[in-house]
């Protein structure tokens, strides 16, 4: 069914706004621009109006925190319809950039800014060569879509291909105008469809079945409190937490502490859940983790924003280390994603070197 936006002026009597235009679709495309968070503090913008060589310009270029692109097309004055057809014409272009084309799309967007140092101002992490470009997602920005488009970005999205349409609305409030979004699907399902969908390279391998978990900061979550109730989590932001609803009960995943190194591997038991809803066992019976964690208070900021709140995995730990005896080899295998399935066979030789630190992982007392 197709979106429809509406705000109603609060009163005794409410009174609907009434809906109107931007001049242009330039202006909107310049607002985004000069404010990227309109699409979504997650990204990061690197491109814009970029010649794909098909005879096309893409709108805008971004990057996310795992160094996968977002292409990000405006309907301008085609057809839903069109536009669709355009971003995956587009997006085969995107596909086969490589490190060095996006570095100069970068240059030309920045007038000369330097990708890493920007991504690492941005996202407060390095930049990896290896899996810059690995996955991608396609954004179309429209006013309205009619059924047969929807139709068809369902059905692409259901098939794991990551593809979203972002619907503004523009409505006047006196000499103001004021500008909406909605999404037409949740971000974290197309999110989750660019972690576990990668691009099909020359190296790549079938996945081995082993989910490759990032802890998180640990100035905000504490591994003692994880390995001690049983779960992993991730908050901040929806990009950080809405991976973790690629894990289902039984899934085994292995648990790496960016910069510090790999800690633990477990059995999930439940799928993941909200702060406000997540229980541990104590001493003294089940309580919420709001209860007892060591970072709660700083959860209980965001515990009615469910796109900053913080969510939890119940795990059954296998094997654990504590922090200072964490594995940090040179050649193990890393990712930003919160959760993601690697396909490159440095995750399964990190499988198997990690096997011999963890030998209880496939302990079937658990």
């Amino acid at each position: 069914m197709p979106i429809k936006h509406a705000i109603w002026k609060v009163g005794s009597q409410p009174s609907p706004l009434t809906t109107t235009t931007l001049m242009n679709e330039q202006q909107l495309e310049d607002m985004i621009v000069s404010t990227p968070q309109i699409l979504s503090a997650d990204w990061m913008l690197i491109g814009r109006q970029e010649q794909t060589g098909f005879g096309g310009r893409i709108d805008l270029l971004a990057i996310g925190p795992d160094a996968s692109l977002v292409l990000i097309e405006l309907k301008r004055n085609r057809t839903p319809r069109e536009i669709v057809a355009q971003a995956l014409d587009y997006a085969s272009w995107v596909e086969q950039l490589t490190a060095d084309k996006i570095v100069q799309i970068f240059q030309r967007f920045a007038k000369g800014g330097n990708l890493s140092d920007a991504f690492k101002q941005h996202f407060g992490a390095e930049l990896d060569e290896e899996t810059l470009n690995e996955s991608h997602q396609i954004i179309l920005v429209a006013a309205q879509l009619d059924g047969s488009t929807e139709r068809i970005i369902n059905y692409l999205n259901e098939r794991d291909i990551a593809i979203n349409v972002l619907f503004f609305q523009v409505f006047q409030l006196g000499n103001d105008q004021l500008l909406s979004r909605a999404w037409l699907i949740d971000p974290s399902e197309t999110q989750a469809n660019v972690a576990a969908t990668q691009k099909v390279k020359a190296d790549k391998e079938p996945w081995n079945g082993e989910f490759y978990v990032s802890f998180g900061d640990i100035t905000s979550r504490s591994w003692e409190d994880a390995k001690k109730y049983g779960f992993i989590s991730a908050g901040g932001g929806s990009w950080y937490s809405q991976t973790l609803k690629l894990l289902s009960p039984g899934d085994r995943v292995w648990v790496k502490i960016p910069k510090t190194g790999y800690v633990g591997v477990g059995i999930v038991k439940e799928t993941v859940q909200s702060m406000n809803d997540f229980k541990v066992e104590t001493p003294d019976g089940e309580r919420f983790c709001l209860e007892v964690l060591q970072h709660a208070n700083l959860y209980q900021q965001h515990a009615n924003d469910p796109e900053k709140a913080e969510y939890f995995v119940k795990v059954d730990w296998l094997d654990t280390l504590p922090i200072k005896e964490a594995i940090n080899e040179v050649g193990l295998f890393g990712n930003q994603n919160t959760v993601c399935q690697p396909s490159t066979p440095k995750w399964r030789n990190t499988i198997e070197r990690l096997k011999t630190y963890f030998p209880k992982w496939n302990d079937k007392t658990v």
